[in-house]
């Protein structure tokens, strides 16, 4: 265990590029390190096992399990999907003896399966949620945690109700990176926080969601009843809205659900932010014309008012779906004295402090005066104000990039175990993952009804 920890240090000081006027130190990757990694070199017994199922085998749901079974303690126990394909993938990498089924509610109704990764469509995620704490089940579900405004509060009420772990799968929050772009933040060295922009943007087929269709799709192989049985209005079969469901509003969240929901995640994190009180949305479907009913590119303003914890600041959140500038993914916190960057893996600092003089001359409205009333104003000036206040202050920026080998995904999942097993806090528990679901919803009811809507965060609801 102490080799262990003496190498993670070290590997954390040669992964980590930091410039001098860093805010990095031991202390801080001691106490990450003590909070975050040590639980993944400890060993369980049989009874302190994990058994997990999976409910939709897509992509995502692959990719959690993934992520999930690199923790030690975890195994897996039951896969549920409705395409019967995936089942029979499902035992080609984890054994013939896999339990599998098309209908959810047999995998909730096993007593070896303690927890369950819910990774469907949109549609699905409260009401899978709240059937599975019922069985006493812990949840992981992906996010959006909701598709409707009205099941947020259903979700929270079931989570408290049955007692059981809830964790939404926004995962980049439990990266190193965050706690340490959270940590500046809180530490003012950007001065007053004052506007925030966040982007994701893609170009390409499969980023927009185009994914591959199986060949023997069929109404034999899709259970396609199922699919759309909690729907009033059912759809006649359509492969594309299973396999390409996010491009559907009845299955879907479009970009905001998807993406935005990512970003909003950070800034609630880093900001402590309990959420915006105006959500007000513009966007196009531009090139991805392929029966979709969301737009490919899309911004929105959400306006945060000032509370207890942070002043007034203002979001635009975009996603652009086709940028010639490539697929890139950033969030600038834009402060009075700087600019903290959260990119991929890593926080860049920069500053641009203004001087203690106002200024005068220049582009300015002195030269339009008399002259004699200019070098008064002049004389005046000089006199109140020093050549040292005049110059712009400055301070060094910083780089941090997490070290090599740390995984985000892996760390969420750490939690979301260390939770079930230790009553450890849960970062993205039900109310904090509807905090952040609400202002996508949000987002995209601006887009379709083209108005602004009014969100309090604080009882969380749209007011009317």
């Amino acid at each position: 265990m102490k080799k262990s920890r003496r190498n993670f240090i070290k590997n954390l000081g040669a992964g980590s590029m930091l410039v001098s006027g860093s805010l990095w130190n031991k202390a801080f990757a001691e106490e990450y390190m003590h909070q975050h990694i040590l639980p993944f070199e400890l060993r369980y017994s049989a009874s302190d096992t994990i058994r997990l199922g999976v409910i939709g085998c897509g992509i995502q749901g692959n990719s959690d399990l993934e992520a999930a079974l690199k923790v030690p303690g975890v195994e897996m126990a039951g896969a549920c999907d409705l395409y019967t394909g995936r089942l029979t993938r499902m035992k080609e990498v984890y054994g013939a003896d896999l339990y599998t089924t098309r209908d959810y509610r047999e995998l909730l109704n096993r007593s070896d399966i303690d927890a369950v990764i819910i990774a469907t469509c949109d549609l699905w995620h409260s009401t899978i949620t709240i059937d599975a704490l019922k069985a006493g089940k812990n949840v992981y579900c992906e996010k959006p945690m909701v598709h409707k405004f009205e099941q947020g509060q259903k979700v929270i009420a079931a989570q408290k109700l049955y007692g059981k772990v809830l964790q939404v799968g926004s995962q980049g929050i439990s990266g190193v990176d965050y706690a340490k772009a959270k940590e500046i933040y809180q530490s003012g060295t950007i001065g007053q926080l004052n506007c925030i922009e966040a982007v994701n943007d893609r170009q390409n087929a499969i980023g927009a969601w185009e994914y591959s269709i199986p060949t023997d799709q069929s109404p034999e192989t899709v259970d396609w009843d199922r699919y759309v049985g909690i729907m009033n209005k059912k759809p006649a079969y359509d492969p594309k809205k299973l396999f390409w469901w996010r491009n559907y509003r009845d299955f879907g969240t479009g970009v905001s659900g998807d993406l935005y929901v990512h970003l909003v995640t950070g800034i609630h994190y880093v900001t402590g932010s309990l959420g915006p009180a105006r959500i007000m949305s513009s966007g196009q479907l531009c090139y991805w014309k392929d029966g979709r009913d969301v737009p490919d590119v899309m911004t929105t303003l959400l306006d945060y008012p000032a509370t207890e914890t942070h002043p007034a600041f203002q979001v635009t959140l975009r996603v652009n779906f086709i940028s010639g500038a490539g697929g890139a993914g950033s969030t600038k916190f834009i402060g009075s004295e700087g600019v903290m960057t959260k990119t991929g893996n890593g926080v860049k600092i920069s500053h641009s402090l203004m001087s203690k003089a106002p200024g005068i001359g220049g582009y300015d409205s002195l030269f339009t005066f008399p002259q004699g009333l200019q070098d008064k104003m002049m004389a005046e000036y000089n006199a109140k104000w020093s050549e040292e206040d005049k110059k712009r202050p400055t301070r060094e920026g910083m780089e941090f990039v997490a070290p090599e080998g740390h995984n985000a995904h892996v760390n969420h999942f750490n939690n979301f175990f260390e939770t079930i097993r230790n009553n450890r806090p849960n970062i993205e528990d039900a109310t904090f993952g509807f905090r952040a679901a609400a202002p996508c919803l949000a987002a995209n009811e601006s887009y379709f009804k083209n108005k602004i809507i009014k969100w309090d965060a604080k009882q969380m609801k749209v007011i009317k």
